[in-house]
């Protein structure tokens, strides 16, 4: 009881190191990212390995032994960060263990065994998902605990001290190691829910940026963009923002506008790099905005590109009178709006904005479109920009499409190729962020003549996408089937491989009473009524979902 005791104190100090660790902004920004740089393996490997002889040394020796908290650090950076991480982290507390001058009885075999558990929370790494990390880090703490104590008893010698050994620390040491792990990983995947917090309400953000200024997007001129940038400095609480083209500012509001006038020149030597390299800045320090005017009160900016199929075309510019105004949140912000522009802007050229005709419309679009989407398509264009820059033009161009169909009126019938392109719009956009983990697969009559109401089989890809491929083990199939089925009729059906529907939500559509969150397919069942008398038919596979309707393929005029 006395060394539970200690090794729950231990145990106390690692958890409260690590709750200060995750509140770093390094650390944060390092952590959520997608993917990281080997200079930010490195790093990470360095501060879980610390973790790792820290708990060697506020551990408890005992009869020739060490009982410790080591795998903690080495486990929840192996799960939570990969291969790289784990096993140097592992490589590093292991050799430490070495060197320790008390212990010696075990020492060989808990170093062996620390590094064993880097490659084990590699393992797990791989198969987890974020879900479950914590479930299988408990898990593998307690199997890497044992797995440590057999190799005290198959390496120390002499066999009844090791024995002893493990007798007294064995349970202790899982128990604390197993839960401490668990904690670890819990705490530091705290920082992604903040993550999506913020993705929340910059999403929201942008959409209102996105409705407010799609009126002023329908006709260019000085003074729609000078609106535009009101809109947007009001809408973030920024000091000033800007639009330029590639060698005049078109509008400028707010602070510096005395100097930075509508129609000059573009007077920064930083909005010229970015115009010039199309890579994003973030200036912190008034001397890095780099202005000729003397007295300007600009102090702090992000400015972001705004593209025109590959090329460069102009920058969004937003300023602050602070200093180290620019955070990884304003960051990301400034790209999305700069990505709703070049959207914008790409529609304008095709001349499509007329049909976003009616104040209606842009409900339609609030109540349509899902602002996680929008702000996670936006990022996965961004992502593309630079490495990438035709495939960015090209998810522009799928964003574009899928906006524009979703403003056109839902009261009438289209072509079944019409629909297609809109899904395909939809599909191409998820398969540019999930890549592999997605699939989809069309099996369509190539001689089918069929009109369907509009919006009718995106929304039931993309609850196959949301609620049975990603809510399940994160990757799968879904395959869309469009054939004739008899005398004048085809059955449209979405399948997919993923986590199976509730048998409760079947009930819920039939009687009509759906949470919000699938508020896609009760409109789609309600529809279905209404047009043409039928109903989605659910089933719940072995293996995923099968959702499918039949209608006539043949249908003319127009639905009331």
């Amino acid at each position: 009881m006395i060394l539970l005791r200690n090794l729950t104190n231990n145990l106390g100090y690692v958890v409260l190191l690590a709750f200060w660790l995750s509140r770093l902004s390094l650390f944060k920004k390092i952590m959520l990212k997608e993917k990281f740089s080997s200079k930010e393996k490195v790093i990470l490997a360095l501060i879980f390995g610390a973790f790792g002889i820290l708990g060697t040394y506020i551990g408890t020796e005992i009869q020739g032994a060490i009982a410790n908290t080591r795998l903690i650090g080495v486990m929840v950076g192996g799960i939570l960060a990969g291969p790289f991480v784990g096993i140097t982290a592992g490589i590093i507390a292991g050799i430490h263990r070495l060197t320790m001058p008390v212990g010696t009885l075990t020492a060989v075999p808990c170093a062996i065994a620390t590094i064993a558990a880097g490659i084990a929370a590699s393992f797990i790494y791989h198969k987890s998902t974020r879900k479950n990390k914590w479930i299988l880090g408990l898990a593998g703490g307690f199997v890497m605990e044992t797995f440590e104590m057999l190799l005290i008893l198959l390496m120390s010698k002499p066999f009844p001290a090791a024995l002893a050994v493990v007798k007294s620390i064995y349970l202790p040491m899982s128990m604390t190691n197993g839960i401490g792990i668990s904690i670890l990983i819990l705490i530091i995947q705290n920082l992604f829910d903040e993550k999506e917090n913020i993705a929340a309400r910059q999403a929201k953000t942008a959409m209102d940026v996105a409705n407010q200024t799609l009126p002023y997007f329908r006709d260019i001129t000085p003074e729609s963009i000078e609106k535009i940038c009101q809109i947007i400095q009001a809408s973030i609480q920024a000091d000033a923002v800007s639009i330029t083209d590639r060698n005049t500012i078109l509008s400028h509001v707010g602070l510096g506008a005395d100097h930075h006038e509508s129609g000059s020149p573009i007077g920064t030597e930083a909005t010229r790099k970015v115009i010039d390299s199309g890579d994003i800045l973030f200036l912190n320090k008034k001397t890095d905005i780099q202005c000729d005017f003397e007295n300007c009160p600009l102090k702090s900016a992000v400015i972001v590109p705004i593209f025109e199929g590959e090329q460069v075309m102009g920058t969004l510019k937003i300023y602050y009178g602070k200093e180290g105004m620019i955070s990884e949140s304003t960051a990301q912000l400034a790209i999305g709006l700069s990505q709703i522009i070049s959207t914008q802007l790409e529609i304008s050229k095709i001349h499509k904005l007329e049909e976003l005709a009616t104040q209606s419309e842009i409900r339609a679009l609030q109540s349509q479109i899902n602002p996680h989407f929008l702000f996670n398509a936006l990022n996965t264009i961004t992502a593309f920009t630079r490495d990438e820059p035709e495939k960015a033009r090209q998810l522009i161009v799928d964003l574009s499409t899928y906006l524009r169909y979703n403003l056109e009126s839902a009261d009438r019938l289209v072509s079944i190729n019409r629909e297609i392109e809109q899904v395909k719009a939809y599909v191409d956009i998820e398969r540019a962020r999930f890549g592999d983990k997605l699939k989809v697969e069309y099996i369509i009559d190539a001689d089918l003549e069929l009109s369907i109401p509009s919006l009718i089989i995106q929304p039931l890809v993309e609850n196959a996408v949301k609620h049975g491929i990603m809510e399940g083990i994160g990757r799968g199939t879904i395959q869309l089937r469009i054939q004739k089925t008899g005398e004048g009729m085809a059955k449209i059906t979405v399948e997919d491989d993923g986590k199976g529907i509730d048998p409760d939500l079947i009930s819920q559509i039939e009687q009509g009473t759906l949470p919000s969150h699938h508020i896609g397919l009760s409109n789609v069942q309600n529809r279905l009524r209404l047009i043409y008398g039928s109903e989605l038919v659910i089933e719940h596979l072995d293996q995923g979902t099968r959702i499918s309707f039949e209608i006539p393929s043949r249908t003319k005029g127009v639905v009331a």
